[in-house]
């Protein structure tokens, strides 16, 4: 997959002994020519002294007077935050090293882009084998906000910032947004839905909007009308919701170093209920108050997306206290419809045995 997703600079990552994720120069030079950090007609000549110089050498030492000389503020803060992040991962060896720190720290003092990014990067490691289109979409949960929207009893998730963009500019960018403010009336873009049919399409989208533009169907269940008014239900064989499962699985076993299968269910019907983790804050929120016994409204009855069950190949992998139960995880949109899935809630609320 290294001419996929090159925009967050994994073909620049190299595996170390572990299989996470370290960095080389070339990450560094990439980050540079990212829109926050690349030089414009603005900068002044301190600002395109420094960035020469860490092109030439990504891991140079830079002193607080060589970007106390910079003209600009915001170009100096954006510095700060860069050398910040290059320092703290090249202190802790990994990409993973990195992001497990700041999660656990629980006062991340980096930008969700630069997080998000990580995450991005590391998603490329845990799916590097695998070849499956609907997988790579759903993993674009872990790191793309979603927007949720219900057609035809369908859920079908899109990704938040291209759907926004698209409605505004009509697919042709600066130039559409200026002819839709000007009154020009602009043919709607056609979203797909990921499919058998353009799943190769899917692969080859270019860096950019284009490459976030497929809706992944995360449906629990197709139903069909049949005659003498019959409806006939059956499992949705291509649903986001399995390709989803298959994606977190692989991130707790890249992370922690244990097994888990991780299936999508429609309820919990469960009178020994242990343990529970909202994969997002609505989740969280949900799963908290049904744990508790208090019953939810129709309103937020309707946020939850999925539930998920995930057991531990090996029992002896969990806290004595609930071994061999199952964990429960909880998907949800918030009032809005906006999903931002929190991989991190799975790495830091599992009940892991202490051994582990």
């Amino acid at each position: 997959m290294l001419n996929f997703w090159t925009a967050c600079g994994h073909q620049h990552l190299t595996r170390n002994a572990r299989g996470w994720m370290a960095p080389t120069p070339d990450y560094w030079r990439l980050w540079l020519q990212r829109p926050e950090l690349a030089l414009v007609p603005e900068s002044c000549k301190a600002e395109k002294r420094l960035h020469q110089a860490l092109l030439d050498d990504p891991l140079m030492p830079v002193l607080p007077a060589q970007l106390q000389a910079f003209k600009d503020d915001d170009a100096r803060e954006n510095y700060q935050l860069f050398l910040r992040f290059r320092d703290e991962v090249q202190a802790a060896g990994s990409l993973e090293s990195a992001y497990m720190a700041w999660q656990q720290s629980g006062n991340i003092q980096l930008p969700p882009l630069f997080i998000d990014l990580v995450v991005q990067a590391i998603v490329c490691n845990v799916l590097a084998d695998v070849q499956d289109a609907w997988v790579w979409r759903a993993a674009e949960l872990l790191f793309r906000r979603q927007r949720i929207t219900i057609e035809g009893g369908r859920v079908l998730s899109g990704d938040s910032d291209t759907l926004d963009s698209l409605k505004s500019t009509g697919g042709l960018g600066e130039m559409g947004r200026l002819l839709m403010e000007g009154g020009a009336t602009l043919k709607a873009v056609d979203v797909k839905v990921l499919h058998p049919d353009n799943a190769e399409r899917y692969f080859a989208q270019r860096e950019g909007l284009g490459r976030y533009a497929f809706l992944l169907d995360m449906t629990h269940e197709l139903q069909n009308e049949l005659p003498h008014g019959l409806i006939l239900s059956m499992v949705n064989a291509r649903s986001g919701l399995k390709a989803l499962s298959v994606v977190l699985a692989r991130w707790v076993q890249h992370f922690l170093g244990v097994a888990v299968s991780i299936e999508p269910v429609q309820k919990v019907d469960d009178p020994a209920w242990r343990w529970h983790v909202g994969l997002d804050v609505t989740a969280t929120a949900l799963l908290n108050d049904l744990y508790q016994g208090i019953e939810l409204d129709a309103k937020r009855q309707q946020q939850l997306i999925s539930l998920f069950k995930l057991r531990f190949d090996n029992p002896q992998d969990m806290r004595a206290d609930v071994q061999g139960k199952p964990v429960y995880l909880g998907l949800a949109m918030n009032e809005q419809g906006l999903l931002k899935l929190k991989p991190q809630n799975l790495l830091l609320n599992l009940p892991l045995a202490a051994e582990v």
